[in-house]
């Protein structure tokens, strides 16, 4: 596995039929870029440094969750790159284009009775207080390990956008209620996700066609 995905390379393939159904496990065929977040019962080095595509988090318990907090910058020539792996420390970071020309996707693997929780977040300043505020998307994504096969599903709208709450002063400042990420009126953007005993989750990226 490469350490970086070239969006514009994905697009630029030359896709054959049927390369936009789906898969037997839920989601869509043909290349992607795939993240796995692996939760470990104990910390990572902390100088393991970036590449690759696997961030390690904390694995917390069915009762108590472990909170890290995924670093989102924006890549400048279209890759998706991991940037720090190790999440043990309370967090980690990776790099991935602005959305609209990608899909996203995800399910959780591993031993069955965990769960985690994953919302992007962002911070917001007031502009007439100047305090500063960590606002999380109403719109989130909970995945439960249970038994069986587990599917692939959509959560390109709550791993890209932030819901902010009716009338606040964020939605007042942005001029709409669901802000995409990387906008301007937000900053430091961040995916938080809450372990619950999850040993995998495995995220896909895929271009659009």
């Amino acid at each position: 596995m490469k350490t970086t995905f070239s969006l514009a390379a994905a697009l630029a393939v030359i896709a054959p039929a049927g390369l936009c159904s789906q898969t037997g496990n839920g989601a869509p065929s043909g290349p992607h870029f795939n993240l796995n977040i692996i939760g470990v019962a104990h910390d990572k080095s902390p100088n393991m440094g970036g590449s690759g595509n696997v961030i390690f988090v904390g694995l917390g318990t069915k009762t108590d969750a472990v909170t890290t907090k995924i670093l989102l910058s924006q890549s400048a020539d279209g890759v998706f790159q991991v940037l720090d792996k190790n999440g043990t420390d309370g967090e980690a970071s990776f790099a991935l284009p602005v959305p609209g020309t990608y899909t996203v996707w995800a399910r959780a693997l591993g031993t069955p009775g965990g769960q985690s929780k994953i919302a992007t977040c962002a911070t917001f300043t007031d502009p007439t207080t100047g305090v500063a505020t960590l606002l999380c998307s109403t719109d989130n994504e909970v995945f439960v390990r249970g038994t069986g096969k587990s599917s692939f599903r959509n959560v390109t709208t709550a791993l890209t956008t932030i819901t902010l709450a009716p009338g606040s002063p964020a939605e007042l400042a942005c001029g709409t209620p669901t802000v995409s990420l990387f906008a301007a009126c937000l900053q430091d953007f961040l995916w938080q996700y809450d372990n619950n005993g999850l040993k995998l989750l495995q995220i896909r990226f895929y271009p659009n066609s």
